[in-house]
């Protein structure tokens, strides 16, 4: 090489790398089926989550019994006749089952109804009450509901209560329908003073649909509440929990799990299902869950 060739081969500009727009072509459309496909994992793949709910007031004989609880199934099935809910049910060999409202979000999905209760009835003793997506059906609708729950083997509990006997002990499971029902329907408050008059002194068991109103539930005297509707806040983020409430607002409280305020205690369940009101049909960081909570003193 000549000096010349030298000297133009150090002034020359080093050459660019080639692009491979092919690659971005097919990387593109995988990570966009990569994220769908993990979105629909997060909305609805099914998880068993297990909780303990510390009840100092607890009577001795319900030391150790355990709830399958159940909310916001929005008329979603997993697997033909929920058989994949039933088996995660069953196989948790619950004392009590619970369904907290939300079951279905159509009049059509009322057809899948009697198979889960049958389901559930078999596995367990189960009591429902009303969310507030069943009352905006109407009551006609809510009323079919209650009866093919009934005749299905599911206890509908309508601002009601029953006495539960277990180990010689006793507590008053009760069930108040949601606020969206009837006008003139006795009150969380008129409930708990009807209890204390027939069953007084005794541990009483709440289930009701909205986990928002825990402060009315928790200043009526009830020990231990049940509730869903929060949908565990839609997104939860790691060391804050839900991100959005049902009422728009961020940073909800009481989204998921065991909360205490004064006397009381409440478990929310973070649901099982997903409805079409925007946001409210996605979950991140939020599996659908079956709620497994077990009482102790």
């Amino acid at each position: 090489m000549t000096a010349s060739e030298r000297e133009g081969a150090a002034h020359r500009r080093p050459r660019r790398k080639r692009r491979h727009p092919r690659r971005w072509l097919i990387a593109l459309p995988v990570l966009a089926v990569g994220g769908w496909l993990w979105l629909q994992w997060q909305c609805w793949g099914l998880q068993t989550c297990r909780a303990l709910a510390q009840l100092p007031g607890l009577p001795q004989g319900f030391d150790g019994f355990t709830i399958v609880h159940l909310s916001d199934l929005h008329g979603h099935e997993y697997g033909a006749g929920s058989r994949e809910l039933l088996e995660r049910v069953r196989a948790e060999r619950p004392d009590l089952i619970v369904v907290t409202g939300d079951l279905i979000d159509q009049k059509s999905q009322l057809e899948m109804v009697p198979a889960l209760a049958r389901g559930l009835a078999a596995i367990a003793p189960s009591y429902y009450v009303t969310g507030n997506h069943e009352w905006a059906l109407g009551s006609g609708t809510v009323r079919e509901l209650k009866a093919v729950l009934a005749q299905c083997g599911v206890s509908v509990l309508s601002n009601q209560y029953e006495i539960l006997e277990r180990g010689g002990s006793k507590l008053v499971l009760a069930g108040v329908d949601d606020p969206n029902g009837r006008a003139d329907q006795t009150t969380p408050e008129e409930l708990r003073a009807q209890i204390e008059g027939q069953a007084p002194g005794l541990f009483t068991l709440l289930l009701a649909h909205r986990n928002d109103h825990f402060g009315q539930y928790a200043a009526a005297g009830y020990d231990f509440v049940m509730s869903g509707h929060g949908h565990g806040g839609i997104v939860r983020l790691p060391f804050v929990g839900g991100l959005i409430g049902t009422d728009r607002r961020f940073f909800p409280p009481w989204t998921s799990g065991v909360y205490a305020v004064g006397d009381s205690a409440l478990f929310v369940s973070r649901g099982l299902g997903n409805n079409t009101v925007p946001f409210k049909g996605l979950r991140v960081f939020n599996r659908p869950e079956v709620a497994v909570v077990t009482l102790t003193r």
